[in-house]
């Protein structure tokens, strides 16, 4: 039944207590949040490792997860879990390689180091190319995911939902970085525990189904036994989904593109660590990848749980829409509405959690982007950091509201998880190959930068649409592989443009000492282990 009892009131009630309390007490613990930019910004220096880690995965994990990527695992099975193991090596690569590099040349936002490697156009581009994606994609799938579930689990209009989560996340952003880093500390907490209830409780029910009672190992085996299918990693090319997971390509194409970019190149994830030194930052970012590891499994079991039960005939109508068609999506909140009165609210709870943290983050990072490498550059160099602080709140405040408007345009999307992997994937291709030739290649122009940052969408809609517009004598190339190919055409243009015209070099090379890229002992063990847990898992589940 739809409707959350009063006890699931008394414990979200509870968890937002704790996160007011908690944010405000963090607010004014420091006078220096409310007036300078940096700490509003970066909270430089104010973020312990556990609490970079813990942030890194909230503004991450979000309602694209626990709903999307469940309903992804309801269509495709544990493959979609590449995202989250993919990244949990990319995550290694980016505190060993990325990090020590903005640390080093004193880089605070993504903007920053195009205009110092580059020059300003190439900065404005892509400054406004990040902008429109953060809100009109990413603010608005968070929204829509968030505001369905949520809407689903309790008697709560759809719109209303919208307007509430919005503005929670407004209330936690305005705080600035320090509190959402600290925030996200108890944001994480619930959300992995309501995570596991609700893995726990899927178990339970798949295992009594099948008449071993409220046995978890049970269930796991159920579920191994009547979905195989739904536990390859790496599909061949005759799978109904290859298209959105193409074979190898997930190990050595496209999906290192997607991770690299978005690990190592996007602002609302690097801005966690860019306010740290270089040993709390990597050990904050080692920390967030083994968390990485942990979210298949409470963002992807649930959804094989909810196949395997809808195959063997329950929640026919909760699963499909009104012409009949089935709806992945509808595959978590379903599950939630089966946890009784208590537990529904921790799991209610956690799925708020994600979801607010998630905007939180990256609203933050779109009002970083907006008032240092817009405003202050274009409209008010003179600005004083009071007045950076303002319109960051203000930048806020106008986001979130422009992608409360957008958002129910989304409704007829089915995954809105491939959706949104897709579509941010027009611009990663051009975005990695900016910066890994910036960091690591001094030849490269601003010219070639540019050339780059405004081919890397049309390529990639041409690539897609081309199949269409030729009636298939182009092929249908899938999504991640359109990702390599745009990758590897923008590296060849920018190496060219950069060879014939030297001299539109106007930038400073990254300062580069080899010493940075040396780690611990205790960071290389980390790795290690990482990496292990990965080989069995890619081994077992090929």
């Amino acid at each position: 039944m739809n409707k959350l009892h009063q006890a699931d009131y008394i414990v979200f009630f509870i968890y937002f207590l704790a996160i007011a309390s908690y944010g405000y007490y963090i607010y004014h613990r420091k006078k220096t949040a409310a007036t300078s930019s940096r700490d509003f910004f970066l909270a430089e220096g104010s973020l312990t490792w556990w609490a970079i880690g813990a942030s890194l995965i909230a503004s991450n994990i979000s309602a694209e997860h626990f709903i999307g990527m469940s309903g992804s695992g309801f269509a495709l099975g544990l493959a979609i879990s590449t995202y989250e193991w993919m990244a949990a090596a990319t995550l290694i690569i980016v505190a060993v390689f990325f990090i020590p590099l903005y640390l080093k040349n004193k880089i605070y936002t993504m903007p920053q180091f195009l205009a110092k490697r580059y020059n300003d156009k190439v900065s404005t581009v892509m400054a406004v190319f990040w902008l429109l994606v953060y809100v009109f994609v990413n603010l608005t799938s968070i929204i829509y995911l968030g505001a369905l579930a949520i809407a689903s689990i309790s008697a709560i209009p759809f719109e209303w939902c919208i307007a509430g989560l919005c503005i929670f996340a407004v209330i936690v952003t305005l705080g600035g970085m320090k509190v959402i880093g600290y925030t996200d500390v108890v944001q994480v907490a619930v959300l992995i525990i309501g995570g596991l209830v609700t893995t726990y409780l899927a178990l339970s029910l798949l295992s009594e189904k099948f008449g071993y009672g409220s046995h978890i190992l049970q269930g796991l085996s159920v579920l191994r036994k009547e979905a195989p299918s739904h536990f390859h990693m790496i599909f061949s090319s005759d799978h109904p989904y290859y298209k959105d997971l193409p074979g190898l390509s997930v190990l050595i194409g496209g999906m290192w593109i997607n991770n690299l970019a978005y690990w190592g190149c996007n602002q609302y994830i690097t801005q966690r660590a860019l306010g740290a030194n270089l040993q709390t930052a990597r050990k904050g970012i080692l920390f967030a990848a083994f968390l990485k590891l942990l979210v298949p499994v409470i963002a992807v079991l649930p959804g094989i749980v909810m196949f395997v039960l809808h195959k063997n005939g329950m929640f026919q109508q909760e699963m499909t829409d009104a012409t009949g068609t089935i709806k992945p999506d509808h595959a978590y909140p379903t599950l939630m509405n089966l946890l009784p009165p208590g537990l529904k609210g921790v799991a209610f709870a956690a799925l708020t959690a994600a979801i607010v943290a998630s905007l939180a983050g990256k609203a933050n990072s779109i009002s970083t982007i907006f008032s240092l490498d817009i405003y202050k550059k274009f409209f008010q160099p003179a600005a004083s950091e009071k007045q950076l602080v303002n319109v960051g709140r203000w930048a806020v405040i106008i986001a979130m509201l422009l992608a409360a408007i957008v958002t129910p345009s989304l409704r007829s999307l089915d995954q809105a998880y491939q959706f949104i992997q897709e579509y941010v994937g027009f611009i990663s291709p051009g975005v990695l190959a900016i910066f890994l030739l910036g960091f690591f290649w001094k030849r490269t122009t601003a010219g070639a930068a540019l050339t780059g940052a405004l081919l890397t969408i049309p390529i990639s809609t041409v690539l897609k649409f081309l199949p269409a517009w030729t009636h298939g004598a182009f092929p249908d190339y899938p999504f991640l592989d359109r990702m390599s190919i745009t990758f590897v055409l923008i590296v060849l243009i920018m190496i060219a443009i950069s060879i014939i015209r030297p001299t539109d070099a106007e930038g400073q090379a990254i300062e580069i000492d080899k010493s940075m890229f040396r780690t611990t002992p205790g960071f290389v063990v980390g790795s290690v282990i990482i990496v292990g847990i990965l080989t069995a898992l890619y081994t077992v589940f090929w």
